[in-house]
């Protein structure tokens, strides 16, 4: 038996997009980069890549129901989330924080109306983010 997520792709996308934020804003507050810069930005890069997964789900759910119009325009939307998530993990896995940085200020643009409160109850989702990301690195390169 299956368990499906309960979580619906809005409220998904949105938790994810606080997030990133959250995880850019202690990023670019920290001086130089450390061992928890590389979970921060693997836990971008993951994020990016569930929120794009995230969309197409939507979009083809859309399609179904024959509003190709309306899901065509939601992938326009969010296609630079599978962008960034290339370029970020790309940098990333070269180390390099010049482009690290570059990548990040975009992903920030691009979710620049994400309101975090000081309050926030977001913890810390990117620890292990980086031991995952070069977990999934490896499945993909052995299957």
């Amino acid at each position: 038996m299956a368990i499906k997520n309960q979580e619906s792709g809005t409220i998904l996308r949105n938790r994810l997009s606080r997030s990133i934020v959250l995880a850019i804003r202690l990023l670019m507050e920290q001086g130089a980069p450390g061992v928890e810069s590389l979970d921060k930005v693997a836990f971008v890069v993951l994020a990016l890549n569930k929120i794009s997964e995230s969309v197409d789900l939507s979009a083809t759910a859309w399609e179904k129901r024959d509003y190709w119009v309306k899901a065509d325009a939601f992938r326009m939307e969010w296609e630079w989330t599978t962008n960034s998530a290339k370029g970020l993990h790309a940098a990333l896995l070269a180390e390099n924080w010049q482009q690290i940085a570059s990548e990040l200020i975009v992903v920030g643009q691009k979710l620049h109306k994400v309101q975090i409160s000081p309050k926030n109850r977001i913890g810390e989702p990117w620890v292990g983010a980086w031991e995952a990301l070069q977990k999934q690195d490896a499945n993909k390169q052995a299957g």
